[in-house]
C-alpha cells in the first residue's frame, strides 16, 4: 500500500491546472497541461497517490473493466519506482496514456475513499504514470520471441483492434491491422478532437506496435478494396474490430435542411484542418449559432471544437432531465453514478440546457437551417413527456447531431464475411467474441454497442485470449475477468 496515513494527511484532492481558457481556446493543444518531470507536478502526484488506502478489497478493480490493479501503481508511484509501476499499469491495459486522457474514470466512483471523502485521483495519477514511463524510456517494444506460422487480421484499428493485435503480436502470431481511414486509430483518430488528445500518442504507440511486427494497411476497406473471400483465405483468423458507427438521427419536419449534420460529419473534418490538412468546403461553425443535439462526450466534443471555431454562440441540448451534482440514493457506491458533470468544453464556453426536446427544425427561404422549435419535456411515470405551452424556438445556422450510435454499419465487410446482426445492431457472438462464422471473431463496440474505451481495450485483449486459443488449442494471454469473458476464463 502507498503512505498508510496518507488519506488522512492528505485530504484535499489535488489535481494539475488545466491551460487557462482564454489561451487554449487559441489552438488546438491538449487542454490538460500536466508536466512530465516537472519537480512541483511530480510532488502532487506523489501526495496523491499516498492518499491510496489499505482498504482491503480494492472496489477501483470493480469499476475497471480491464482490472487494473490501481493500489499497486499508487503504492510504487509513490514510493517513486518507477520502473515497477510502468510494469504493473501496462500490464492489464495496453494504451494507458489513451485511458488515462479519454476514460471516465468508473473506478474512482468505485474508489473506497470516496465512500465519504474526495476519491483517489486515480485517472490523473495513471496518464502522469504513463507520460512518465515515456518520458523515462520504460515503453519499449516487446517482440516476441519466436513465431508461430499462424496469421491473423485485424479489421479496424481502434483501441479494441489496436489491443487485439498487439496482444496476439507479442504472443508470436503475425499480424495485420487493416483500416479504411488514411491513417490509423479509428475514431481516436479523427473522432477525438486534438484538444482532447493529441494525436502523437497514437502515433508513439503504432511506431512501437511496428516494432513488435505488427504490420499495418491504411486506405484498405474489405468488402471493397479487399474481399471478404480473400481475406478469410489469406489468415488463419480475422478480428473485427469496425466499432459502432451508425449514427442516431433526428426523424423531425426539416431534417433535410442544409446545415444539419451529424456530428461524425463534423468532427473528422475539423480533426483534419487541426492537423493542417486541407478539407474543401469544410464544415464550419464561425460566426454562426450552433446547436448540438445530445448532452454526451460527443456533443461536449462539438462543443469544444465550435468554440475554437469561432461561433457566435452554442448551446448543448440533452432531452433527459438535469442529473444531480451528488450520488442519488438509487446509484449507490460502488456503481458509477449519473451526475452532472463538467467537460473542459464546457468551462471554455457555451450554454446547456436540459429536459427539452426538438420537435421541428425551421428553415429558410434558400433551404437552410434558420432556428429549431423545442417544447420542454417531464418525466411521468418513467415516461418524457412535453409541457403544455412550453414551447420556444432559438437560432441555428448550423444543428449538429450527437445523439450516439445504433450498431455497426452494414455493407460490405459485414456481408461478405456472413456475419449475422442483432436487433440492437451489433454482431452476434459467443461468449468467446466468436461470430458464426468460423475462425471470425469481433471485438469491442461492433460487439458490445457503443461504450467506453475502457471496454473496447478489455474486450480486445479478451478477444485476443480467444483467437489465441482458437489457433494454439490454448493461450497465455491475460483476459480481463467480464461477463462476456467468463466462459473463456473457465
Amino acid at each position: 500500500m502507498a503512505d498508510p496515513r496518507g488519506f488522512l494527511t492528505q485530504r484535499v484532492r489535488e489535481l494539475p491546472a488545466d491551460r487557462p481558457v482564454p489561451v487554449r481556446l487559441l489552438d488546438w493543444r491538449e487542454v490538460h497541461a500536466h508536466r512530465v518531470g516537472h519537480p512541483d507536478d511530480l510532488a502532487l502526484l506523489h501526495r496523491q497517490a499516498g492518499r491510496c488506502m489499505d482498504c482491503g478489497v480494492p472496489f477501483c478493480h470493480h469499476g475497471c473493466p480491464l482490472g487494473n490493479v490501481m493500489p499497486e501503481w499508487n503504492d510504487l508511484v509513490w514510493r517513486g519506482q518507477w520502473v515497477d509501476a510502468a510494469e504493473r499499469l501496462h500490464m492489464t491495459n495496453n494504451f494507458p496514456e489513451l485511458t488515462g486522457r479519454l476514460c471516465p474514470a468508473p473506478c474512482e466512483a468505485a474508489c473506497v475513499l470516496g465512500i465519504n471523502e474526495p476519491p483517489v485521483t486515480i485517472k490523473n495519477v495513471e496518464v502522469s504514470l504513463a507520460d512518465e514511463a515515456w518520458d523515462r524510456g520504460l515503453v519499449v517494444p516487446l517482440p516476441p520471441q519466436w513465431l508461430t506460422g499462424q496469421t491473423v487480421a485485424v479489421v479496424g484499428s481502434g483501441p479494441a483492434g489496436l489491443a487485439a493485435a498487439q496482444q496476439l503480436t507479442r504472443v508470436g502470431h503475425t499480424v495485420v491491422v487493416y483500416e479504411r481511414a488514411d491513417q490509423v486509430g479509428g475514431l481516436l483518430r479523427y473522432g477525438i478532437p486534438e484538444f482532447k488528445l493529441e494525436k502523437r500518442y497514437i502515433d508513439r504507440r503504432v511506431e512501437q506496435m511496428k516494432a513488435e511486427g505488427t504490420r499495418f494497411r491504411t486506405g484498405v476497406e474489405i468488402g471493397v478494396d479487399l474481399s471478404a473471400a480473400e481475406v478469410r483465405d489469406r489468415y488463419d483468423a480475422v478480428v473485427l474490430a469496425v466499432g459502432s458507427t451508425v449514427p442516431r438521427d433526428l426523424p423531425v419536419p426539416g431534417r433535410e435542411l442544409g446545415g444539419v449534420w451529424q456530428a461524425m460529419d463534423y468532427l473528422p473534418q475539423a480533426n483534419r484542418v487541426a492537423l493542417g490538412a486541407e478539407v474543401p468546403d469544410q464544415i464550419t461553425a464561425a460566426g454562426k449559432d450552433v446547436v448540438v443535439i445530445g448532452g454526451g462526450d460527443t456533443g461536449a466534443d462539438c462543443l469544444g471544437t465550435a468554440l475554437r471555431q469561432g461561433a457566435r454562440s452554442v448551446t448543448q441540448l440533452e432531452i433527459m432531465p438535469r442529473p444531480p451534482v451528488q450520488r442519488p440514493d438509487s446509484q449507490p457506491w460502488p456503481t458509477y453514478p449519473m451526475l452532472f458533470r463538467v467537460a473542459s468544453a464546457h468551462e471554455e464556453g457555451g450554454d446547456r440546457e436540459y429536459a427539452v426536446s426538438t420537435t421541428q427544425l425551421l428553415g429558410d427561404d434558400h433551404g437552410d437551417v434558420r432556428a429549431l422549435r423545442l417544447t420542454r419535456v417531464e418525466m411521468n411515470e418513467g415516461r418524457l413527456s412535453p409541457v403544455a405551452g412550453s414551447e420556444h424556438e432559438i437560432p441555428a445556422q448550423l444543428v449538429l447531431l450527437a445523439m450516439g450510435f445504433t450498431g455497426a454499419q452494414p455493407g460490405a465487410v459485414l456481408d461478405d464475411l456472413g456475419v449475422t446482426l442483432t436487433e440492437r445492431g451489433t454482431v452476434v457472438r459467443s461468449d468467446d467474441f466468436a461470430t458464426g462464422v468460423p475462425g471470425v471473431f469481433v471485438a469491442g463496440d461492433a460487439g458490445r454497442g457503443q461504450s467506453l474505451i475502457v471496454w473496447a481495450i478489455a474486450e480486445g485483449r479478451a478477444a485476443a485470449a480467444a483467437v489465441d486459443s482458437y489457433l494454439s488449442g490454448s493461450t497465455t494471454l491475460p483476459a480481463p475477468v467480464t461477463a462476456s469473458t467468463r466462459a473463456l476464463r473457465t
